[in-house]
């Protein structure tokens, strides 16, 4: 396992930490495989009922990171080759579809892109009031990955997470909950000691109960192809970033600047 994640056990709830806090827990290769492997290894374990997952430092994850010199981005055809979802759509399907036990998602501080995208891959959500949520695709030329065309409509309904996304809007803390992207803001200071309160509060309950409500919730949003639609994203941003478009947005997002557009 790698040290850019780190598990903890409390009783019979295991917490998953992002910990790259230098780089605001930014996803590496490394580090993003290691949330689905611990993940994975969690669903596997008899002890643990339920998981959390958080960030370490001020920021749950700032999405992709744009310095990594790694192999894979969604351009990436050798990538592609190997795993046509990779782990940008392995967030999910490992929470939703490879683990049946509930996983509460401490947002304790920024989540953008696939960073996001991770946060709302998580069952139920608690946020601290500072933190800050943006999708921020348009800014890069991108269009959404990670689940999040799966997951935001879900939380949010159609027209509110079309707008969220479109307009590129930073929602914080309270409005979050006021949106369905989370269901209890938190002030900062007692973050940690409320997400273990409240993983543990769901322990009182039998596991069994909550693994086959965990099951029949998750049955009852399938009326769509998870791969299918993973794939569907990933085929898109590829296009996006492919575009003259994409490449000046990025460009000028690195420049600092507005980027000017020729649509194509």
């Amino acid at each position: 396992m790698t040290t850019d994640v780190k598990i903890t056990d409390a009783g019979h709830v295991r917490t998953i930490l992002l910990n790259r806090p230098e780089k605001k827990n930014a996803l590496s290769d490394q580090l993003a495989w290691g949330v689905v492997e611990a993940i994975e290894a969690a669903a596997r374990d008899d002890n643990v009922w339920v998981i959390a997952l958080t960030g370490s430092g001020d920021s749950f994850c700032a999405g992709l990171d744009l310095s990594a010199p790694e192999k894979f981005s969604p351009l990436s055809s050798q990538s592609a080759q190997l795993d046509d979802i990779h782990w940008v759509g392995q967030f999910l399907l490992s929470m939703r579809k490879r683990c049946d036990k509930p996983i509460v998602g401490g947002i304790n501080g920024v989540a953008v892109g696939a960073g996001l995208g991770l946060a709302m891959a998580t069952d139920v959500r608690l946020i601290s009031r500072s933190a800050r949520l943006m999708a921020g695709y348009t800014r890069i030329g991108g269009s959404p990955d990670a689940g999040l065309t799966i997951t935001l409509p879900q939380a949010m309904g159609y027209e509110p997470a079309l707008r969220f996304m479109m307009e590129n809007r930073t929602v914080v803390g309270d409005e979050a909950v006021a949106l369905g992207m989370a269901g209890e803001a938190v002030d900062a200071d007692r973050f940690t000691e409320r997400l273990a309160e409240y993983c543990e509060g769901l322990c009182q309950w039998s596991p069994i109960t909550l693994r086959l409500l965990k099951r029949g919730m998750t049955k009852s949003l399938e009326t769509l192809d998870l791969e299918q639609q993973l794939r569907y994203e990933l085929t898109n941003i590829r296009m996006a970033f492919g575009s003259d478009d994409g490449k000046e947005a990025r460009k000028a997002f690195f420049e600092k600047r507005k980027p000017v557009f020729t649509g194509r």
